[in-house]
């Protein structure tokens, strides 16, 4: 065999050992689903907040049971209270099922929503809805770590308000984020996806 045959059978005799390691790669990885993180965005996280009777609360607080969590606001003109009747709604449709979940409002306004302020908010809509605040600083964290928008709007009469995402976060009893309830989203759509979490 001549010496330029040796060189060109060893260069695809390389190529070949090279196209098997990288095939046996793939295979490998297809095997052990080894999906990079980056290819889904993380909702939510650890929290420290304070409940309506001031005392501190964590996502730990909502281990064990699904959640519906909600982000909004006391001085909210429409969306915060349409949204709090559709769960007082959901509420009575699901009867005893309904002690299954937390309900959960976290403000996005902690300048005005103290305590005591949210704490009777969410008490005129149901008894069993745990409300939520705090800092601005943690209140700024839970928000980015559930990618909530919230951002405060000057009004011609020198106050303000905020323009807040709108949709219900869905958590399982892990406090994992599973999905979301649209804002006015039909009961016919979100009593079975709620019923759902609740034997997830």
């Amino acid at each position: 065999m001549s010496g330029a045959k040796t060189i060109r059978y060893g260069a695809w005799a390389a190529v070949a050992l090279l196209v098997a390691a990288i095939s046996a790669t793939l295979v490998i990885k297809y095997i052990n689903k080894d999906i990079p993180a980056a290819t889904t965005a993380k909702i939510g996280g650890p929290f420290e907040l304070v409940d309506g009777k001031g005392q501190i609360f964590t996502e730990k607080n909502l281990n064990g049971k699904p959640t519906l969590l909600f982000f909004g606001f006391t001085y909210c003109p429409d969306v915060c209270p349409t949204t709090l009747s559709d769960m007082q709604g959901w509420v009575e449709h699901l009867g005893p099922e309904a002690d299954k979940l937390n309900f959960v409002f976290v403000s996005v306004d902690p300048e005005r929503d103290s305590p005591d302020v949210i704490s009777d908010y969410v008490a005129a809509f149901d008894e069993r809805f745990i409300p939520l605040t705090g800092s601005v600083d943690q209140i700024k964290k839970v928000v980015k770590d559930y990618r909530v928008y919230a951002r405060k709007v000057p009004l011609d009469d020198g106050d303000y308000t905020m323009d807040h995402t709108a949709a219900i976060y869905m958590l399982n009893g892990d406090v994992q984020f599973v999905g979301t309830i649209s804002y006015q989203e039909p009961e016919e759509t979100v009593l079975p996806k709620i019923r759902k979490l609740i034997g997830s």
